[in-house]
């Protein structure tokens, strides 16, 4: 798959709305770069449902409309041009296809302000929004074992989710079931031991599936922090700097040391 005119506006979504994971496709080798760009456009997509209008029945209808077309490309049906969908719908297996619609699905939370109703609840949220993801982008670009994947994903989803929760507590949403200090350094500490888990299974993931991971490459140093100062999660984590991001990310692209 080349750089073609749809490849190109997926990138730039992906630059734009979701720089982390851009810089994380840009250390993947060149070849490996479009299907992952498509990917995380359109996750960006879905993930903006929500935020993109204050009427829930229009974030609702958005997110229908990308169910309907996960449908349409898991049934190999013709679509209409799509900048988007039309270069997902090349990507995309079937299983993947039928697969992401838990994603969109998990993504109506979004709109409504209810917390979760339990512990379930939240790490289902994580599976369907974060692993479900990984399975897609990995399975576009090699193999790999389905409990690393449900373990990495779980705690990428999970840090990344902590990093949220200001801005989700600002918009008058209850993210998470207590923020009782001892409650988020638990919860970290549960994210790091799926993470421990995950890369000690490193060899049943081929090395270009490899790739998808590196979108989590900030996730133990997220999880650390939380274990070490939960109060952060409220205040808003800080990222680290600049310098150190591009030395991590580099050395887990070229080690493959996810």
């Amino acid at each position: 798959m080349g750089f073609d005119s749809d490849i190109r506006a997926c990138a730039r979504l992906v630059q734009r709305g979701d720089p982390v994971r851009f810089r994380s496709v840009m250390a993947s080798p060149i070849n490996l770069r479009p299907p992952l760009f498509v990917i995380y456009a359109f996750n960006l997509e879905t993930s903006r449902a929500a935020w993109v209008s204050k009427e829930s029945a229009i974030a609702e209808i958005r997110l229908q409309w990308w169910h309907d077309t996960l449908e349409e490309i898991a049934i190999k049906q013709s679509l209409s041009s799509h900048e988007v969908v039309s270069p997902l719908a090349t990507i995309l297996s079937p299983q993947s296809a039928q697969n992401l619609k838990r994603l969109v699905s998990a993504r109506r939370w979004d709109i409504y302000s209810e917390p979760f109703e339990n512990a379930v609840s939240f790490d289902a949220y994580l599976y369907d929004t974060s692993t479900t993801l990984l399975a897609a982008a990995a399975d576009s670009l090699g193999t790999a074992e389905i409990s690393v994947v449900k373990n990495f994903g779980y705690a990428a989803g999970l840090a990344r989710f902590f990093q949220a929760v200001p801005r989700l507590i600002a918009a008058g949403r209850q993210p998470l079931l207590s923020l009782h200090e001892a409650d988020l350094s638990e919860l970290a500490e549960m994210g790091l031991s799926r993470l421990r888990e995950a890369r000690r299974r490193r060899v049943a993931v081929s090395k270009q599936a490899g790739f998808a991971f590196l979108a989590g490459w900030q996730t133990g140093i997220i999880l650390n922090l939380v274990r070490r100062s939960p109060q952060s999660v409220k205040t808003g984590l800080r990222p680290p700097s600049a310098v150190f991001n591009s030395i991590s990310l580099s050395a887990r692209a070229l080690t493959g040391r996810w």
